[in-house]
């Protein structure tokens, strides 16, 4: 930061938990506005969190009531991102405990995400939609590469769901363990796995088991990001809706749970809805300031 520029407040918070042990920590600016792009990476990476997130001026032509609309970027300890979940729902959190609950737009690089908090019983619960997801095949390849990183034998996989590239503000690759076990048992080659993902543009490697028709366990290997795992991964969770609902393994209209952060002591949950005729996908959850 510049020598005359005032260190700004740095929140912490944790999402998709209420327990502030729980969840997935990020950082909070909500005025980043006087920050450089280095100054929110040291930010960032001071932290040593997944992602923090920071609010910059209003967007033109937002639509919304003066004060409910914001520009915001995330950084990891190592890069800016172009959308977090995770750090969008301890954002909104943050500002319904200041501004009250409603509706909130944000402007990210991936595009317009709406939000919107509600409180239930004194726990404030937000809601974001995310962009116009997609999915897209994965080569060959690539997936061997990825098994090989991750140490995973390919017949470890779940046959009934094939691995895809899945996009809903940020990509994916979507992989289905066919047991609890293997889902638990995580140790990658860093490296090689990282750099695989720079090459596909690749956020995280979302790893998925099935406990039942709308039940999931998540992990997500960030090595991009500069941590080992994410433990409660918001964009992952909205772009892994898109992924079964294309591909026909869950109806069309339906509310999926995600437990994910268990293997890390972090549990939390994450909700996903799926509308009929409505393309873009909604992630929920809880949050909770931490200190």
């Amino acid at each position: 930061m510049t020598t005359s520029a005032p260190r700004p407040e740095v929140l912490r918070y944790t999402a998709f938990s209420t327990d502030p042990a729980g969840g997935n920590p990020a950082g909070v600016v909500l005025d980043a506005t006087a920050l450089r792009d280095s100054d929110m990476l040291a930010i960032a990476a001071d932290l040593g969190y997944s992602e923090s997130a920071f609010l910059t001026g209003p967007p033109e032509d937002s639509g919304s009531r003066p004060g409910r609309a914001y520009g915001i970027r995330y950084f990891s300890p190592k890069a800016e991102v172009p959308f977090c979940g995770h750090a969008t729902v301890a954002t909104a959190i943050a500002l319904a405990e200041r501004i009250g609950p409603g509706e909130l737009v944000f402007a990210t690089r991936a595009g317009t995400v709406p939000v919107e908090v509600v409180e239930e019983g004194g726990t404030f619960r937000a809601t974001l939609t995310s962009v116009e997801p997609h999915i897209e095949e994965v080569a060959d390849a690539d997936l061997a590469e990825a098994l090989a990183a991750l140490d995973w034998p390919a017949a470890d996989l779940d046959p009934d769901f094939p691995p895809r590239v899945a996009f809903a503000g940020a990509r994916h690759l979507v992989l289905a363990a066919a047991t609890r076990e293997r889902l638990a048992d995580l140790a990658y080659d860093f490296a090689r796995l990282e750099a695989l993902m720079h090459r596909l543009d690749l956020t995280t490697i979302q790893l998925v088991w099935r406990e039942s028709a709308t039940v999931f366990h998540v992990r997500d290997p960030f090595p991009v990001g500069g941590v080992v795992e994410d433990p409660a991964t918001g964009a992952a969770a909205a772009a892994f809706g898109a992924y079964a609902r294309e591909l026909g393994l869950v109806p069309e209209d339906t509310v999926l749970t995600l437990h994910q952060g268990a293997d890390l002591g972090r549990p939390g949950e994450l909700t996903v809805t799926l509308r009929a005729g409505d393309r873009r996908i909604r992630v929920s959850g809880t949050g909770a300031r931490i200190g």
